[in-house]
This record gives C-alpha cells, sequence and structure tokens, in this order.
C-alpha cells in the first residue's frame, strides 16, 4: 500500500501537469490538448483537465468537439463560471446566440465580477436579436465594472484634478481590456474636464461601439457635442436616449432642449406637454412650455404656462421675468407683492435678477420710474458682478477692424470668398429692432427666418483663437494670412454648419445675430456675396432697452449703463468706418423711420436685397413664424410709436449712458463728426 509520500507526489506531480498544459494553451493549443487528455487518461473526468481540453479544442478550431466536453463539465461543476463562460464563447462561435447568452447570464449570476463574462454578454445578446436586453446588459456590465477598485482609484484621481494619474491608470486599463465601456467612458470624462473635447468625443463614441446601451456615455456625449455645431448629432444621441427609457424626464428634457436650438419649437412643446400629462410636477418643465408656446406665438398658452410654473414655485426670477418679457403683459399690483414677498426665498443670483427685472418693468407699467428704476439697477448689478466683459477689447477691436478692412484691402482680395448669396445678416445692438427687420423679411416668399446663429461668431472666435495661442501676434495678421481656398473654404464652412437650420427650401435666410457687426469684414471678405442689413435705433432708447433686458446668454456688455454706451459708440465708429471704405456694401435701416414711414423703407430695404417687393411683407404681423428673441409678441402686431421715446420717462437718471455716449447721441442717425 502507497504511503502518504506517494501521495503527495502524486497530487504534486498532477498540479505540475495541470499548470503545464494550462501554460501550453495560448501558445500551442495542440500541445496542451495532449497534455490536458494524457492527464485525463490518468485521471478521468478531472474538472481543470477537461476544462483545458474544451479551451484548446476551441481555440484550435473543433467547436462541435469543444462543445461537448464543455457541456459535459458544466453538468458535471454547475457552480464553475469559468465553465459557463467558455461554453458560451463555443455557442457563440457556432452562431448559437442564445444558448451562448444564457451561459453568460449563468457565468455573471455565478460570479458578478467577470468582466469577461460582461463584455461578452451583450454581444451575445445582440447577435439574437435581443438588443433591448442587450442594452441592460451594457448597464449591468458597466455597474458590475463600477466596483472595480482600479476604476474607483481613476475617478478619484479625476474629482481631486489629478489627470495625469488618471489618464496613465485608464489607459493601461484600456489597453489590458480594450473592450472595458466604464474605463472608456471615464477617460472621456477625463478628457471633457480638461477641455480636452474632440478626445473626450472619441473616447466616448468607442463607449458606445462597445455598449450602446450606457447611458450615462451617451448622456455626457450629447452634452458636450451639443457645445459644438452639430446641434443635430446631439439630438441624435438624445433620441436614442429617450428611446432606450421613455420614461426618463431627464432624457426627454434634454431632447426637447436640442429641439428648441433647431427651430423644432412643436416637438419640443409635445415633449413637455406629455411630462406634464405624465404627472411630473416641476416648475422647470412649465417653463421650459412657456418658453415654446411664446416662441410659436401662443400668447395666452404662453401666459398660462408661466403662471402654472409659478404655483409650483413662486421664486423662481426666470417665470417672473418670462412674464414681464412677454412686452404685451402688464404685471399687477399682486403680482408685485408676490415678488416682493418671494425675494427672500430665491435660489441665486440669476434668479434674484431676473425677479428685480421683473419688478422693474412692472413698476415701469405701473408708471414709477423712481421704483422701477431702483429695481432695473439692482437687477443689472447682480447680473454685472459674475461676468467677466473687457469694454476695452471690444473698443480696440473696433478700431483695429476699421484699420484692416479698407478698400484697398478689399480690391486685392476681389474674387476671394464664397460667392453664395444666401445669407442676410441683420447686425447691430439688441433691442433696436432687428427681430422686426427679420419679421418683414422673412415674410417674403423668398427668404426664411431662422434664428440668432452663432455660426460666424464661432468661426470668428476661432480665428482670434490663433492670436490667443501665440501663432500670430494680431487678429489681422491672421487675416492676411488666409488664402484664397481659405477665404472659401470658411464661407462654404459658414454655410454648412447653418443649413440645419433652413427647412424650407427657400433660396435666402436670415442671420439675426445682432453681434456679428464686429466681423462685418469678415463677412464681406468670406461671403461677398451677401447682405448685410444694420438695423439702428435712437442710442438712449436702444441702450437703456438693453439695459433693462436680462438676457440668457451673451450680450455681456448690457448691464452697465456706462459699459453699454461705450459699447454702442464703438459700433457706431466701426461700421462708419465700413460705410466709407465700402460704401453701399451695408444698409442701414433706422427704426424711428421704419415707425414713420414703413412701406417707403420696406421698399428700400427688400430692394437691398435683391428681391422683389410682396404685400406680405408690410403685413408681417400675420407671420406666425417662430420667434425666439424679447420681442417677439411685439413683432406678432402692426408697427406702433409708443415705445419710440419711452426711455424719456427715465431721463433722469440716463446721465452715465448719456456721458458714455457723447456725440453719437446728439448727432443720431447722422454719425457725428469725430467718429467719421
Amino acid at each position: 500500500m502507497a504511503g502518504p509520500d506517494a501521495a503527495d507526489q502524486r497530487t504534486v506531480s498532477l498540479d505540475a501537469a495541470l499548470a503545464h498544459a494550462a501554460a501550453l494553451r495560448g501558445r500551442d493549443p495542440r500541445m496542451a490538448l495532449a497534455q490536458a487528455r494524457e492527464i485525463l487518461n490518468a485521471v478521468p473526468g478531472h474538472p481543470q483537465a477537461m476544462l483545458i481540453e474544451g479551451q484548446a479544442l476551441q481555440l484550435l478550431g473543433d467547436l462541435p468537439a469543444a462543445r461537448a466536453v464543455l457541456t459535459r463539465l458544466s453538468a458535471e461543476q454547475p457552480r464553475s463560471a469559468m465553465t459557463a463562460f467558455e461554453l458560451a464563447m463555443v455557442h457563440g462561435g457556432l452562431g448559437e446566440h442564445d444558448l451562448a447568452a444564457a451561459a453568460l447570464e449563468r457565468a455573471v449570476a455565478l460570479k458578478p465580477d467577470l468582466m469577461p463574462a460582461w463584455h461578452a454578454l451583450p454581444v451575445a445578446l445582440r447577435a439574437a436579436g435581443r438588443e433591448a436586453e442587450a442594452r441592460q446588459a451594457d448597464l449591468r456590465g458597466v455597474a458590475a465594472a463600477a466596483r472595480d477598485p482600479l476604476l474607483v482609484k481613476a475617478a478619484m484621481a479625476m474629482h481631486a484634478k489629478d489627470f495625469p494619474t488618471a489618464e496613465a491608470m485608464l489607459d493601461d486599463r484600456i489597453r489590458l481590456v480594450p473592450r472595458d465601456a466604464a474605463a472608456m467612458r471615464l477617460r472621456g470624462e477625463v478628457a471633457w474636464r480638461q477641455g480636452q473635447l474632440d478626445i473626450a468625443v472619441d473616447f466616448l463614441k468607442r463607449t458606445l461601439d462597445i455598449a450602446p446601451g450606457f447611458a450615462a456615455a451617451r448622456e455626457l456625449l450629447v452634452r458636450i457635442v451639443q457645445m459644438g455645431h452639430d446641434v443635430a448629432g446631439a439630438l441624435a444621441h438624445a433620441t436614442i436616449l429617450v428611446d432606450d427609457d421613455p420614461e426618463n424626464p431627464g432624457h426627454a428634457l434634454l431632447k426637447a432642449s436640442l429641439q428648441v436650438r433647431l427651430g423644432e419649437q412643436d416637438a419640443a412643446a409635445e415633449i413637455y406637454r406629455g411630462l406634464i400629462a405624465r404627472g411630473v410636477k416641476s416648475a422647470r418643465v412649465w417653463l421650459n412650455l412657456g418658453h415654446v408656446e411664446k416662441t410659436l406665438g401662443n400668447q395666452a398658452d404662453s401666459i398660462a404656462a408661466y403662471r402654472s410654473a409659478l404655483e409650483l414655485d413662486a421664486a423662481l426670477g426666470e417665470a417672473w421675468w418670462s412674464l414681464a418679457n412677454l412686452k404685451t403683459v402688464s404685471l399687477t399690483e399682486a403680482d408685485i407683492a408676490a415678488m416682493l414677498g418671494a425675494q427672500g426665498a430665491v435660489e441665486d443670483d440669476e434668479q434674484a435678477s431676473q425677479l428685480h427685472f421683473a419688478l422693474g418693468k412692472a413698476y415701469e407699467d405701473a408708471g414709477d420710474a423712481h421704483h422701477s428704476f431702483d429695481h432695473y439697477t439692482r437687477a443689472n448689478a447682480l447680473r454685472r458682478k459674475d461676468l467677466d466683459y473687457d469694454g476695452a477689447r471690444i473698443e480696440d477691436g473696433a478700431r483695429a477692424h476699421a484699420a484692416l478692412f479698407t478698400a484697398p484691402f478689399f480690391a486685392g482680395h476681389a474674387g476671394h470668398g464664397c460667392q453664395a448669396d444666401d445669407p442676410i445678416f441683420v447686425v447691430g445692438l439688441p433691442r433696436a429692432g432687428s427681430t422686426l427687420v427679420e419679421q418683414i423679411l422673412s415674410s417674403h416668399s423668398m427668404i426664411e427666418g431662422t434664428m440668432e446663429l452663432p455660426d460666424l461668431m464661432m468661426i470668428g472666435d476661432r480665428i482670434h483663437s490663433r492670436v490667443e495661442d501665440g501663432e500670430f501676434a494680431s487678429f489681422a495678421d491672421v487675416i492676411q494670412s488666409l488664402s484664397p481656398a481659405d477665404l472659401n473654404r470658411l464661407g462654404e464652412e459658414y454655410l454648412d454648419r447653418t443649413r440645419v437650420h433652413r427647412k424650407e427650401g427657400k433660396p435666402r435666410f436670415i442671420d439675426k445675430m445682432p453681434n456679428n457687426w464686429m466681423y462685418t469684414g469678415l463677412i464681406r471678405l468670406i461671403l461677398p456675396k451677401a447682405t448685410i442689413i444694420d438695423a439702428r435705433r435712437h442710442p438712449m432708447g436702444c441702450c437703456f432697452s438693453g439695459w433693462k433686458q436680462f438676457f440668457a446668454r451673451g450680450q455681456l456688455f448690457t448691464y452697465d449703463l456706462d459699459e453699454i454706451g461705450r459699447y454702442y459708440r464703438a459700433y457706431v465708429g466701426q461700421m462708419a468706418a465700413f460705410d466709407r471704405e465700402l460704401p453701399g456694401s451695408v444698409h442701414r435701416v433706422i427704426y424711428e423711420r421704419m415707425v414713420a414711414d414703413t412701406e417707403g423703407e420696406v421698399r428700400r430695404l427688400l430692394d437691398h436685397c435683391g428681391v422683389p417687393f410682396e404685400d406680405g411683407c408690410l403685413e408681417f404681423y400675420r407671420n406666425r413664424r417662430a420667434v425666439r428673441t424679447a420681442s417677439s409678441e411685439q413683432v406678432r402686431q402692426p408697427i406702433f410709436t409708443d415705445g419710440v421715446d419711452h426711455w424719456r420717462l427715465f431721463e433722469p437718471y440716463l446721465g452715465p449712458l448719456r456721458d458714455a455716449l457723447g456725440s453719437v447721441e446728439t448727432a443720431y442717425p447722422d454719425v457725428p463728426a469725430d467718429l467719421v
């Protein structure tokens, strides 16, 4: 009878043989198979040897034989997660995708941290045509990976802003496990937090190639992509989020916000109405619905929506301002009392600012200039303190523009740029009548109204960034370095970027971004056949109207009377220089003249745009197109004269504005001699 030493020796010998077979498996599966079968001859039914046999057969491509071995082993070892995983791989190789998915479900149930099985499960489900289950498996796999100690450490490094450490850990992980969706998404977030948007988008797209159902990755991708010009691409991903999880209100709201940006107001309204019908009690949902109804011209529904928002949150300053900002609605004494009572409950400075803007408007409507001006002042102070606005930069930019874009300069660039005549740019200052001009033009059968498009500003800012990055010494140097091909490409880029907003197939379209006046020369350089309209209003009325307006974004110069006056003066100076160098290139619409002689001014406007006169342009207020600016309700009425000199009610308070404007005010509508 053999003694204990002999038994130990046999065990050691068996362990060594198994280790040798396992080591051979990767580099020489045929030898591994022979070694495993030799072990099985000595120890029939040994589980580890059978597993190696099945793995070797799979690697050698004999899938039916591997299936037979692993099926038997799975029956004998039902608690072995690795056996279930290997059997699933064989089923998948044989096209037995439902069996593969079932085996993988067993594997992850037995060993929840078996990440290769989590990575394979969605693949098997998709191959079986079970997409909905695959998307759920994506999420379950990500949740399992989130408990991984390495990913936890990488996330902690990211939140501590130790980005190099987080990057190194995640890059190593992705090299070892290329299908680790959780690591890939986290790597994308690390890039995003560092402002590396292109890198972030690449990682997130790779994540979704691996795990299309990974909602957190898709949502982050949407939020990054929509920051650029591909809003349509962001909407496509948001639609997938909603389709995957129709009951998720956050995804629905994200989709609706993108539809609003693309001018799909009716579709956005349906989402908001659907959420309300489902019982979502949110002041923000009502508020967003009010914004859309206003844009669509449904004033009564808009008012009702804003009132419903305030019933849920009386301290929601944005809802109060939205009511006031309809311009055609007068807030009551009860409204004033409610706003005054809500001041202590407002959640932040932005909401408080909007509440004070609304109070300013309410007191203004009541004829109380003193209290009105006081609240406007408080509103502007709250808004201005958090903004980074450099007035000198604007003034220097206007002077540099005048020095660069001269008649000889344009003569040297004759024939350059994209020759399309599609765009009609309406520039100037906000609250100068640009929405009225847009509404008149968009009532023409050949012209489509869009909105205040950011695309030209983004192209211009990109050129400026080359100066800020140290590549060029000045904006003028960048412009002068551009070849004819560059100029043509930039013009075509603008048309490509704005095409998504053109829904009606008309030959011309309007870009009503007022700030584009800063890039008048750039417009003429890259789109020499585009039409440029400068909408201008009395400087006191225009600037005061802008100062008492809360802007959701941009227009940083409007929250201080001195700053807005200097801005207006810089604008007039630059446009005067452009008129001098290229007379007639810009058509100016003086608001007061449009009010006094509407038909004459409309005829001159259409003539400059090169389109025939149409009576519909005089009945612009019948145009039911969506309008997204503060004047949306005013342009749905015939022109009225009451607002032309309304600023005079506040004249005693406007000394700083008048001083900043100087001769620009006294010479209006002409340009003062000191600016010519």
